[in-house]
């Protein structure tokens, strides 16, 4: 299976892997680098999604995408919260290149309120919740409708999370071993 690099010139986004550094929910890396990759169908779609974007002076940021099967293992671990993660015996759309978190960012590059930060394991994260203010209920509503017009499906609990319908159906599990340079650490691969 080969994944697709999202990285700049071909995709105008910014990268900022969370996993690959310390402010994640875990505390520490899970990844040794912050790669980006997605499956080509989820690459194709986020196409998409910066092309209906552009011409609203807005941008992405991407906190997460692929997410080796090793990683699911270690942030299940770390959390075993069905509720916000998915349980790795199940598989996650993430581990299947199917699935991208992230935000919006306007011209300057700053990211637009959402009314909490990325991986907030709270239900003030949900969709359609309405104690968190206007402005930030209108940036994940846009946010929401920029990713489902370019054929995302959305995940309730989590307003950056937007996978490929049906993933599980139509993608394997993918490890870290797929990758020509690996994303985990050292230790993780080991397990």
């Amino acid at each position: 299976m080969t994944l697709v690099e999202i990285a700049k010139p071909a995709f105008d986004v910014e990268i900022d892997i969370a996993y690959a550094t310390p402010h994640n929910f875990t505390g520490k890396p899970v990844y040794s680098r912050p790669g980006c990759y997605l499956h080509p169908d989820a690459a194709a779609c986020l196409t998409h999604a910066i092309e209906l974007a552009r011409p609203l002076g807005l941008r992405f940021k991407i906190f997460d995408a692929f997410r080796p099967s090793e990683a699911q293992w270690v942030l299940w671990n770390h959390t075993p919260d069905p509720e916000f993660l998915a349980d790795p015996r199940r598989g996650s759309p993430h581990s299947m290149g199917a699935a991208v978190d992230l935000t919006l960012i306007d011209a300057s590059g700053a990211e637009l309120d959402m009314g909490t930060a990325f991986d907030a394991f709270t239900p003030r994260s949900h969709h359609g919740v309405h104690d968190i203010p206007p402005e930030a209920q209108r940036n994940r509503a846009l946010l929401l409708g920029l990713m489902t017009a370019a054929g995302w499906d959305f995940y309730r609990n989590e307003w950056w999370h937007y996978q490929l319908f049906k993933p599980r159906d139509r993608y394997p599990v993918l490890s870290d071993k797929v990758l020509d340079v690996p994303m985990m650490l050292p230790q993780a691969n080991e397990s």
